[in-house]
């Protein structure tokens, strides 16, 4: 009799065994993620859908960030243009483009900007140099 109690036991076991999910391998106090269906694979591209806002997302346009208007001065930037007039009309451009990249926003024109602060630095060391060495501080 011990036999019978013994196989009821067994089978009960494999048969319980084999109807359970497989383990979740998270956090032991985290619940699974929900199940989500996925759409049913074509072999034909899709039409595009329309822009639909998700909340919690912010939505950037982007015919707006890619368009862009065409810059002044040539297409060069006026940051560019005061970099060239500084070699022409000594540092007073670089020292414009300086204070225009202080206060300006456009993110276009920075390098331009950029380049004018390094020759209004490179400038101004020269100048203090020259009117160092002129008035013989340093013999």
């Amino acid at each position: 009799m011990t036999s019978g109690v013994e196989d009821g036991k067994n089978r009960s076991v494999g048969t319980e065994h084999n109807h359970q999910q497989p383990p979740f391998q998270g956090v032991s106090n985290y619940p699974p993620p929900p199940q989500q269906q996925q759409p049913p694979a074509t072999a034909y591209p899709q039409p595009a859908q329309p822009h639909v806002p998700v909340a919690g997302y912010a939505v950037v346009d982007v015919k707006y960030s890619t368009e862009h208007h065409r810059l002044p001065c040539c297409g060069i930037g006026i940051g560019w243009l005061l970099f060239i007039l500084g070699f022409f009309f000594g540092a007073i451009p670089w020292y414009i483009g300086f204070f225009l990249f202080l206060f300006s926003r456009n993110q276009r024109e920075r390098p331009g900007y950029i380049a004018c602060t390094i020759g209004a630095v490179i400038a101004t060391i020269f100048i203090v140099i020259g009117a160092l060495r002129g008035s013989r501080v340093w013999s």
